[in-house]
């Protein structure tokens, strides 16, 4: 798949391809006349039943934990037995926020832990936050203890498109967070704000190293009030937590920018990252995430504003990243994976999308660093999630209340 012959090092975690350096880049694919095939090569198994899922992530028992938006945490075996998860944050479930994304640690079966994104309330309104948590079992029950925000959007407001999108880097040491830009636009392109960004963090949540503005701050942050379960400052006689205003680590902490609502982030086997996006009216894009890149949003898209106002192609302004692909009318990409299991060898190397708008689950083919969209199915519910599972099987998450949670095998035969 690679057109690069080694991988990702300490510094730069992100395989990426070499500039060409003559003749001009093929223009993005637009996949806004794909049909569904007629005939699916799977069967669907339904698993279990949720409100409002979000996101899985699988255990290394093959158990998974599943979110739901209202927040809510499950643990689910594969035949579909759930057993809610106490200790999780409170959320501002409204709109497009809730508890949102839920990942384990490269390190799970030695550290129990777990990563959560959610909408966390607040002073001025809610904002983006990452959490981690170990997972542990307490008479008989499972629980997140010693549960910690690591990162958090400053200064809260309103506004949906919140990303939360998890994905650790190759080696393990560091993670990758979508940061969407609320809702808002212009923070897309403010350098001294986390919104419309991709950051690359530490485990720990702090800026990792070899980031393109490694060292940098921007503009001072103002006062934060936290409620006291999510700091570990004093507190103050009124019962909140004062936190003593911090230098802006934005700057430290962006590897992209330029993003709208990044609802799915994936490495490929070669160590490269991928990321899907949402577009306003069209240009729901898939793109390939280089160090440092600027991908344009809200200055150009392939879509048009909800108000109908026109915004500039990519190609009128080459300092920004084109889209590897885009989709215009939208699918309205919801999850990304890449499958390299066993029960599909046709499709290892593949990724694939779930599809809100599309109700559909889409696999893209990659010659090298070109995809193409390969096969769309119709299946006649909003996907919101979609993820290899470590049985060879697809497991993907239907969205609503309602929303079951579906395992795709090949069928009899094939």
């Amino acid at each position: 798949m690679s057109l690069a012959g080694c991988g990702p090092s300490a510094t730069d975690p992100v395989a990426t391809e070499p500039a060409a350096t003559t003749g001009k880049a093929a223009a993005p694919l637009n996949y806004g006349a794909s049909t569904p095939a007629a005939t699916k090569p799977f069967r669907t198994t339904a698993v279990a039943t949720f409100d409002a899922p979000w996101a899985l992530a699988f255990l290394p028992d093959a158990t998974m934990l599943v979110t739901e938006k209202s927040g809510h945490l499950w643990l689910v075996t594969p035949t579909g037995a759930k057993t809610e998860v106490g200790g999780v944050p409170r959320v501002h479930d409204q709109g497009q926020g809730g508890l949102l994304f839920v990942a384990t640690s490269p390190r799970f079966p030695q550290d129990r832990q777990v990563y959560l994104t959610y909408a966390e309330p607040g002073e001025g309104g809610d904002g983006l936050a990452l959490a981690k948590a170990t997972l542990a079992i307490v008479a008989g029950k499972p629980v997140l203890q010693g549960l910690r925000v690591i990162w958090r959007q400053l200064p809260r407001g309103a506004g949906g498109q919140f990303g939360g999108y998890i994905a650790f880097a190759p080696d393990g040491n560091s993670l990758f967070l979508t940061s969407g830009e609320r809702q808002r636009f212009t923070p897309a392109q403010d350098p001294n704000q986390a919104l419309g960004k991709i950051l690359h963090l530490t485990l720990d949540g702090s800026p990792a190293p070899g980031n393109p503005g490694a060292g940098k701050t921007g503009a001072a942050t103002v006062a934060v009030f936290d409620p006291p379960e999510n700091t570990g400052a004093a507190t103050t006689a009124k019962g909140r937590t004062a936190r003593t205003p911090a230098p802006n680590l934005t700057p430290a902490e962006t590897w992209s920018t330029g993003h709208r609502n990044p609802y799915g982030l994936a490495f490929d086997a070669k160590g490269r990252l991928w990321e899907t996006e949402m577009g306003p009216q069209g240009g729901d894009e898939l793109n390939l995430i280089e160090r440092g890149g600027n991908y344009g949003w809200p200055l150009v898209s392939y879509g048009k504003n909800y108000d109908d106002t026109p915004i500039a192609r990519p190609p009128t302004r080459p300092a920004f990243k084109e889209p590897a692909l885009y989709w215009d009318p939208i699918i309205a990409p919801a999850g990304f994976t890449f499958y390299d299991g066993a029960m599909f060898p046709q499709w290892r190397g593949s990724a694939f999308v779930g599809g809100l708008a599309s109700m559909a689950l889409i696999r893209i083919a990659f010659d090298g660093t070109t995809p193409r969209e390969a096969e769309r199915w119709d299946m006649g519910n909003r996907i919101r999630a979609v993820m290899a599972g470590p049985d060879g099987a697809i497991w993907i998450l239907e969205d609503g209340d309602g929303g079951r949670l579906l395992r795709l095998t090949p069928m009899r035969g094939a």
